[in-house]
């Protein structure tokens, strides 16, 4: 008998131990964002899945320091989707964020990994890491203007015709790729007042843009000396793509700030990578408005990072306003009274790579508002996946699909303070996330005729849900692993045969408590449950293997599940009626509804504390539910924007 076969026979105990005992492995520091920091550790062993890792921070030369939430066990969920052939198994380890920190600021993290079973390896791990600021212009670049064609009056020095040539001192005809004077890093182009207009099919087009109308912009920047191409605060500054499917190509550039344009009539706005090609790096576009678009702000490449997408409007080119139709169904490529439906307008900002922050964007008229790349299997590179990527304060309205994707995020991923009007398939998507963790976080959701408030699916892994105001159903049935729900408020519009909510557990690490729900009245079956057999997992549920419950209290009974949950009705909201399921195809407007809670409601002092979630409770705990009573509501869109609605 071979001696190792044989010292396991002898030694059963023994081998179990070891495997139990939890072996530190690499520490990953991932991109840091404004408001976030996200971090990796490997580990192997833990085959009981009983290790831990504590998390606490303080600011760099604060004594105090702050609990966390503690890092997320992961590993061993398969993610797959059998028809594009994806399969993939999360590595084992744990990931997690130190959520709601200072921007531009230096914190101490400490890390520390136990296990009951005993551990091995580094296993206290303390790091610094200072989070990011806003990009900013370089104070000693240099200036220069651009002017439209038809400008008439004085021009300041230096000028340009085009934005092309003040970017590479070109010049027309074969001239545009001769780029012998190009702007330096630091160095800003200020657009004055105008229309700049391409006329591609025009040899000598004046904006240097002969035959396809794209402005490709190919200079490398830095964090310190970006190129600036701004708004000269004189009049809208309008680039026309005339119809054209790229109006900007940065994805060989790096550290372009973009702020307080127009982009208009055009396929793509700015495109800023291609998968396994090349794309843009700390790509900013801020206070800027786009408008009868196909696509906003786009990159698919895994290098892409650090994008700064912040403050804009977006609206698609949705010829009928008035009715919510998804890009399935009946309704879809109709001709008849309310015209066609075919998707013109895919997503308003789409991004894969780390460190992005898409935030306080004004969104409308897209199939989605907001996507990471589906993508596929992550890079083996920390470094170019979808890690650290926040997603906050959007108000997005009328989308033909979801409002936010996460499809294609790897670890770390942050959608929080959003508010959702208005989906014809589902809310917030994961389809799927590759380990997590994923976190959704005090949005807000209204008018989702499909009952799909958060579609996880394709076995997506990793997926906390906090805080979250629903008014409609949650019945997404496709199994997702490592989901864990806490202080949500789920309402439901009293939809025909359908309940307020199901949970679908691929695997054994599920939690669900602190939430409220609202029964559809009607309804015999409210509570869905799936979850594997100890020791089993269960990817393709049958038909069989689902449980269903007609109350709260029969479920908590069966599941052990929501011990501190409650049922409620829309009197938890202080002026609050939910939309009317039969009119699937209606328009709800942000600027009608009031989500806050009545502060006398079921929902106040019912939640649960997590750490740097609701630190800032008012109560004696924390409220369920989006809004917290006695604290300000999040402002949802452009900060600069006062007008609503901004779709009209």
């Amino acid at each position: 008998m071979h001696p190792r076969i044989l010292l396991l026979a002898l030694f059963p105990a023994l081998s179990a131990s070891a495997q139990d005992a939890a072996r530190a492995g690499r520490f990953t520091v991932e991109h840091p964002t404004l408001r976030n920091l996200g971090f990796e550790w490997s580990i192997s062993g833990d085959a009981n899945r009983n290790a831990s890792v504590s998390v606490a921070f303080r600011k760099v030369g604060s004594s105090a320091w702050r609990q966390a939430l503690p890092l997320a066990r992961i590993g061993g969920e398969r993610v797959f989707r059998r028809r594009e052939h994806l399969e993939y198994k999360v590595p084992h380890g744990f990931a997690g964020s130190i959520l709601n920190v200072e921007p531009d600021t230096e914190y101490e993290c400490r890390f520390v990994l136990s296990d009951p079973d005993g551990t091995t390896g580094e296993t206290e791990r303390t790091v610094t890491v200072r989070t990011r600021d806003q990009p900013r212009p370089y104070k000693g670049g240099g200036v220069r203007h651009v002017y439209p064609p038809d400008h008439e009056g004085e021009k300041l020095e230096p000028h340009f015709t085009s934005l092309l040539q003040a970017y590479y001192g070109a010049g027309l005809g074969d001239w545009n790729v001769v780029w012998e004077r190009p702007v330096r890093p630091g160095d800003a182009i200020v657009v004055h007042a105008g229309l700049y207009r391409n006329d591609r099919l025009n040899y000598v087009d004046p904006m240097m843009t002969p035959f396809d109308g794209t402005h490709w912009l190919t200079i490398k920047a830095t964090r310190e000396k970006p190129i600036v191409i701004r708004a000269a605060g004189d009049g809208e500054a309008i680039f026309d793509g005339a119809g054209n499917h790229r109006l900007f190509d940065v994805s060989a550039s790096a550290h372009h700030i973009f702020d307080g344009l127009t982009f208009r009539n055009t396929d793509v706005a700015i495109f800023a990578g291609f998968k396994k090609v090349t794309g843009a790096v700390g790509l900013a576009v801020t206070n800027c408005r786009f408008e009868d678009i196909g696509f906003g702000v786009w990159t698919e490449y895994a290098g892409s990072s650090d994008f700064y997408i912040a403050d804009n409007v977006f609206l698609g080119r949705s010829e009928q306003r008035n009715l919510l139709v998804g890009w399935t169904g009946p309704l879809w490529r109709s001709a008849g009274p309310y015209g066609s439906h075919e998707v013109r307008s895919y997503y308003a900002v789409k991004v894969y790579g780390p460190g992005h922050v898409i935030a306080h964007n004004a969104i409308a008229y897209f199939h989605d508002g907001i996507g990471i790349s589906t993508y596929g299997s992550p890079e083996a590179d920390p470094h170019r996946r979808a890690s650290s990527i926040d997603i906050y304060n959007n108000d997005i309205h009328l989308s033909g699909d979801d409002f936010i994707e996460t499809d294609g995020g790897v670890h770390n991923i942050r959608v929080y303070n959003n508010r959702g009007v208005n989906a014809a398939h589902g809310g917030y998507s994961a389809q799927p996330v590759f380990g997590g963790p994923a976190y959704f976080i005090r949005n807000l959701l209204y008018h989702v005729p499909s009952g799909v408030a958060f579609k996880f699916s394709a076995k997506a892994a990793g997926l906390f849900a906090f805080h979250n105001t629903i008014v409609g159903e949650q019945t997404a049935r496709d199994p997702a692993s490592n989901m864990h729900y806490r202080n949500n408020l789920f309402l439901g519009r009293d939809t025909p045969d359908r309940g307020v909510m199901t949970w679908s557990n691929a695997g054994p690490d599920y939690s669900s408590d602190y939430n409220g729900f609202r029964p559809n009245k009607g309804a015999a079956e409210q509570y869905r449950w799936l979850a594997p057999r100890a020791g089993d997992t269960q990817y393709e549920p049958e038909a069989g293997d689902w449980r269903a419950f007609a109350t709260l209290d029969a479920f908590r009974a069966a599941t052990g599940q929501e011990r501190h949950g409650l049922e409620v009705d829309f009197d938890v909201f202080a002026n609050m009626a939910p939309p009317d399921p039969a009119k699937r195809h209606a328009v709800y407007h942000a600027q009608d509804l009031d989500f806050r809670l009545a502060p006398d409601g079921a929902a106040v002092d019912a939640g649960a504390r997590i750490p740097t979630v609701n630190d800032d409770f008012a109560g004696k705990a924390p409220d369920i539910g989006a809004l917290e009573v006695g604290r300000p509501q999040p402002h949802y869109g452009p900060r600069w924007l006062k007008e609503e609605p901004f779709y009209r």
